[in-house]
């Protein structure tokens, strides 16, 4: 039987962000619609090529198998409902199980996130991410320049993941940011006992932690968190995910390394980080997305 609702993974996903539609994007930003549904319709048969956070959705759904979902994948696109016809058929060929799918046709679609209980929007639109965030969702703009994940790990799903203003609220960040990195140290070792406040992701996190401990012979999940803190700031970090009761298997302290050489032999499916130089530079190693939230983005 299949788990209750609220009790799976559900993860909304663009078409974008799940397939390469590159090509066929630019004749659609173009606003060229009859066009673009000609050029999808064209190629009905020919299944789409992967995308950047392919391996990503690939491996969470073989945690399902015929008597237990445990995962959803959704398509929630920009796109018509004419085009959403190759994009089911694209996710059959690559053996990507889809039965939900909303359409918009170029109307931002985070509105319907509530509706399907997601836990994650993916999404290459700067604009449809930000307001997802806005409504209280955990969200990322997937950088499709991004190089796609390794083979590595087969039988991992590997996420990693910044600390403030993406587990964490961004409060420490903030001090960080106003009052440089001397107060920053000072107010997380005076607040060392204090946990901080939930950042967006927290809520994925948790679900990843009952994801893992629902199990599967043959796929598990492995998580990072990969922060610019070092010590003396690491603790509040590690004492708030033990307040959580969530466990990740490895921590970077980075003190302002650049994180990308790191992820790169750490070979994430996905990494999540708020500020955009770290993405950018992360998407030179592995499949990346933005969280445009907190304090170092505009309007956060």
């Amino acid at each position: 039987m299949s788990l209750f609702p609220d009790e799976r993974l559900v993860v909304a996903i663009s078409s974008r962000a799940l397939f390469n539609f590159e090509e066929e994007n630019r004749i659609f930003e173009s606003g060229d619609a009859k066009a673009y549904m000609a050029l999808q319709l064209q190629r009905l048969e020919q299944p789409a090529k992967p995308g950047i956070a392919f391996s990503l959705i690939k491996k969470l759904l073989a945690f399902n198998d015929t008597t237990t979902q445990r995962v959803e994948v959704v398509i929630l696109s920009r796109n018509d409902p004419v085009s959403g016809m190759r994009i089911f058929r694209s996710g059959l060929a690559n053996q990507i199980h889809l039965e939900r799918g909303v359409f918009t046709q170029g109307r931002s679609p985070f509105r319907y996130l509530r509706p399907l209980g997601a836990h994650l929007f993916l999404s290459a639109n700067a604009e449809d991410v930000r307001e997802a965030l806005a409504a209280g969702f955990p969200a990322a703009r997937v950088l499709v320049e991004s190089v796609l994940a390794g083979t590595n790990y087969p039988d991992e799903v590997r996420i990693a993941f910044d600390g403030d203003a993406v587990l964490f609220s961004d409060e420490a960040e903030r001090v960080f940011q106003k009052e440089g990195l001397s107060a920053f140290q000072q107010h997380e070792l005076h607040k060392a006992l204090q946990p901080l406040p939930e950042g967006p992701f927290k809520p994925l996190l948790t679900a990843l932690h009952r994801l893992q401990a629902a199990g599967t012979a043959g796929m598990k999940i492995r998580t990072a968190l990969v922060t610019a803190r070092s010590a003396p700031a690491h603790e509040r970090a590690i004492r708030t995910l033990m307040q959580w009761d969530i466990r990740v298997d490895e921590a970077m302290f980075l003190g302002g390394l650049p994180k990308g050489e790191f992820l790169r032999e750490f070979e994430p499916d996905f990494f999540f980080d708020d500020q955009t130089r770290h993405v950018d530079q992360a998407a030179r190693h592995v499949p990346a997305g933005h969280v445009a939230g907190g304090i170092t983005n505009p309007g956060g």
